[in-house]
């Protein structure tokens, strides 16, 4: 399957069937030197860095709406150095965007605190996805967006109306998919 699907356009999603694999990635397998190295030089730089997990894909593609794939739990360090290259072949990154609009219509988006790799930028809550993230081994997206947006900004969307589907951006940096969650209380 490696990665089948168009980049650089926005795709309707209706189904969302990527499965967290038991297995290691084989970056991670394959390159555990060059990751302590980098792990050394990223939390130098950054001591506040966690060597937490997150999951890596293995391979991705879209077909008739819907995204199919597999993914890897890595660790963060092993993520960190492929995020510093992204043209390994066999791995790619997703992730999930809450696009939260506020009841007045305004889109409600977040800095990132000082202490993340992201420091200072300015986007929807996100983060990828966990193994907590998946549930009898298949990813739940939105189980993902809530955490991420209850964890970055303390709001809990688990009663939000969302929208009926989701949508995706795969591009050469990795593959986003996002959903419209819509609350009543004003930006404010």
């Amino acid at each position: 399957m490696s990665f089948d699907l168009p980049r650089n356009i926005i795709l309707p999603v209706d189904a969302v069937d990527v499965r967290l694999e038991p297995g290691p990635h084989p970056f991670e397998r394959d390159n555990a030197q060059a990751i302590a190295e980098n792990w050394r030089r990223e939390t130098a730089a950054n001591p506040a860095l966690f060597d937490g997990t997150v999951v890596l894909l293995s391979a991705l593609s879209y077909r008739d709406n819907s995204l199919v794939g597999r993914c890897h739990a890595v660790r963060y360090s092993a993520f960190m150095l492929w995020r510093g290259n992204r043209q390994v072949a066999g791995a790619e990154h997703a992730y999930a965007h809450a696009m939260l609009v506020a009841g007045d219509n305004a889109l409600v988006a977040i800095r990132m605190a000082s202490h993340t790799v992201n420091a200072g930028r300015v986007y929807f809550a996100a983060g990828s996805f966990e193994p907590t993230d998946f549930r009898d081994g298949l990813v739940d997206v939105d189980f993902n967006m809530i955490r991420e947006v209850r964890e970055e900004t303390g709001l809990d969307l688990a009663g939000v109306t969302r929208g009926r589907r989701y949508y995706a951006l795969s591009t050469a940096t990795g593959t986003v998919i996002f959903r419209r969650y819509r609350e009543t209380a004003s930006a404010d």
